[in-house]
């Protein structure tokens, strides 16, 4: 009996001591597990089988044994290639370790990249790779909203999935993105300042509808006219449903506005005809008596579906608007821009010293997003077309990136940030300023811009030529010169540069050729669009084709021969340029080039004469007097209106003839 007391004893001794030293240990243990976002939580997996929760609940800390069997069982499966079935364990481990990362990482990647591609429609890979997105946008960064890594991932996904090149649907999902973007936000305005002042409106918008009837109370009447007559805007409980009516009302804009396809097939008027509803919604919304209700409505929706449908912050959206250039939201790199920034800001100060090449990455991707927006930043977009959104540069972020007058520049901001870290530390930034501002200099000489293209060129030399350790002459050679050598080559290495430079070239024969009545500048800039064209033409890449029937050269070669009416175009509603330059253009261009004019009129009239009524040039002259109609403008309608419906009978055969061949 005394012997099992004294093991008695000793053992409560021992218990006693280890609850005790567990109690030290435990903040510690903790700590380290908070700063690797490792630590689980204890609430029931819906969703999960039985036995996840009762075990899960019953073991408690071991629960993490669970989840490496799960990690492991994954991993096998991953091996084999059965995809589909680790999307199951992948998402019992989110559910059981949400603030785990690596696991949102993974599993959104395997969604996008894996299953993406083992599909057999371009319909379902994009449903899996806009999944892949929404997984980590709305749910794992939900549950981690200050990591880095999930906002690096998330950015990269929008930078190379949709916006790169490598994925054989990759023209399908930019399309579907602007589709989407477009609903929700409507068309963007052109000029910077405009932007601002459009995003900040949604940013300071009211928080919900009751804030935003005590701002206007004439709010409550339309809204009370809308749960009443408009039904498809009711959910099922009872409630209006944010998102589509703001894609309803976007589609209202853009059959009414600018729309080239819905005036070529008629569809303001057939849905005059043929539909009450929408000729009650259309007498609703352009009713000046709520015009102040809609415009807070509106707002107010666009807020609330970006705040809880895709986690984002208008007020952020807002900010990088005005520092960063006039972010389009229909473009994939201004998403990547958003969510680097983003990570960059939240992740700060929360990643150990070896980490840092983590920030470093992050901040890489801010960089690259900007220099795609100087190549490819300028969105022109018909949510009626079945065609791919015309993308065009917007020299704009160029300063954006190594700065002007007025700014630093990104590049200058990231270059003394990351200056005295080890290994490559700032020399990554400085070989992405070479490349840059060697891209920059092109982009400016084939706009014209020869003096703002000297400067650059002046800024290389100083930084890689003389003013480099051992100083060389690379750049001490005429402007001209130096850009003929770099695009030898360069085509083939990025074909979006290709694009670019064609299109700085026509902007400037229209700008000079035309507006400056100089023929010989738009003869050379049209002979180096072709040079260029004929170029891809005779790639030996050319005949690649896709498993869905599109070709990565031949939609390179799409976009050049596309690029003198694309150009033209967003020239004529470009508000940096002056209205008595865009006069002069629009007269003028007949001379040189016919079918430009009937071919953009009607996509461009009702945006052009917005900027014209601003203009003091409108008091003394009208609209029509300054941009005539092109003559025989129905004639023009009616060819349009048959391209098109040859264009969409092709696309439907091409369409059965690939299911066929599958």
């Amino acid at each position: 009996m005394k012997h099992d007391r004294i093991i008695q004893g000793i053992s409560t001794v021992v218990a006693i001591a280890g609850i005790t030293s567990g109690g030290y240990m435990l903040p510690s243990i903790l700590e380290d597990a908070e700063d690797s976002t490792l630590r689980y939580t204890n609430n029931i997996v819906e969703g999960a089988p039985s036995w996840i929760n009762t075990v899960g609940m019953s073991i408690g800390a071991l629960r993490g044994l669970l989840v490496d069997y799960l990690w492991i069982k994954i991993q096998q499966m991953q091996r084999d290639g059965l995809f589909f079935e680790v999307m199951a364990d992948a998402e019992l481990i989110t559910k059981l370790q949400p603030r785990f990362p690596q696991v949102w990482v993974f599993h959104a990647h395997n969604m996008a990249y894996n299953i993406s591609v083992a599909t057999h429609t371009i319909e379902e890979r994009w449903e899996w790779v806009n999944e892949g997105i929404r997984l980590l946008r709305e749910k794992g960064l939900r549950a981690n909203p200050d990591d880095l890594v999930l906002h690096k991932e998330l950015a990269f996904f929008f930078m190379h999935k949709l916006d790169g090149n490598s994925d054989d649907a990759h023209l399908y999902y930019k399309r579907k993105l602007a589709e989407r973007w477009h609903n929700l936000l409507g068309e963007p305005p052109d000029d910077w300042n405009e932007r601002i002042a459009w995003i900040k409106e949604i940013a300071d918008a009211p928080r919900n509808l009751q804030e935003a009837v005590k701002e206007v109370p004439k709010l409550a009447v339309l809204l009370d006219i809308l749960e009443k007559d408009y039904s498809d805007f009711i959910t099922k409980d009872s409630k209006m449903n944010p998102e589509e009516m703001l894609s309803h009302i976007s589609q209202l804009d853009t059959i009414s506005t600018h729309s080239t396809i819905a005036k070529e097939f008629g569809l303001l008027d057939q849905l005059r005809m043929q539909s009450p509803y929408f000729n009650q919604l259309e007498k609703l919304y352009s009713n000046p008596e709520y015009q102040k209700a809609w415009d807070i409505l509106v707002a107010t929706f666009r807020k609330e579906v970006l705040k809880d449908e895709y986690n984002m912050d208008p007020q952020l959206m807002y900010e990088y608007t005005r520092d960063a250039g006039p972010l389009d939201w229909r473009h994939p790199q201004t998403h990547a821009f958003y969510w680097a920034r983003r990570g960059a800001d939240v992740g700060r100060g929360r990643l150990k010293a070896n980490d840092i090449y983590k920030i470093l990455n992050t901040d890489r991707i801010q960089l690259q997003a900007l220099q795609a927006l100087a190549r490819t930043g300028k969105i022109s977009y018909d949510p009626f077309s079945q065609e791919v959104p015309g993308r065009f540069p917007d020299p704009r972020f160029i300063d954006s990136v190594v700065g002007d007058d007025e700014r630093e520049g990104l590049w200058n901001e990231l270059y003394k940030k990351h200056y005295f870290v080890r290994g490559a530390g700032s020399d990554t930034f400085t070989t992405f300023l070479r490349n840059f501002l060697g891209s920059a200099v092109r982009e400016w000489y084939r706009q014209g811009e020869t003096a703002r293209a000297q400067i650059l060129l002046d800024k290389l030399d100083a930084y890689f030529g003389e003013g480099a350790s051992p100083p060389n002459s690379a750049y001490k050679v005429p402007l001209d010169v130096w850009v003929n050598q770099q695009a030898k080559g360069e085509y083939e290495r990025l074909p979006a540069v290709a694009i670019s430079d064609v299109m700085a070239a026509l902007r400037y024969a229209y700008r000079v050729g035309i507006g400056q009545n100089r023929p010989d500048v738009f003869e050379e800039a049209l002979k180096f669009a072709n040079n260029v064209t004929n170029e891809f033409k005779q790639n030996e890449y050319n005949d690649y084709t896709t498993q869905f029937g599109t070709g990565r050269i031949k939609d390179i070669i799409g976009a050049l021969e596309s690029s003198a009416q694309i150009t033209f175009e967003q020239l004529m509603i470009d508000s940096t340029v002056p209205i008595e330059e865009r006069i002069a253009i629009w007269g003028g261009v007949d001379s040189i080039q016919q079918g430009l004019r009937p071919r953009v009129y009607d996509r461009i009239a009702n945006r052009l004469q917005s900027q014209y009524d601003k203009n003091p040039l409108s008091k003394i002259r009208t609209f029509d007097e300054a941009f005539p109609e092109p003559p025989g403008l129905e004639a023009w309608r009616q060819q349009m209106s048959n391209e098109a419906a040859k264009a969409k009978e092709d696309a439907e055969n091409n369409a059965i003839n690939s299911v066929e061949r599958k």
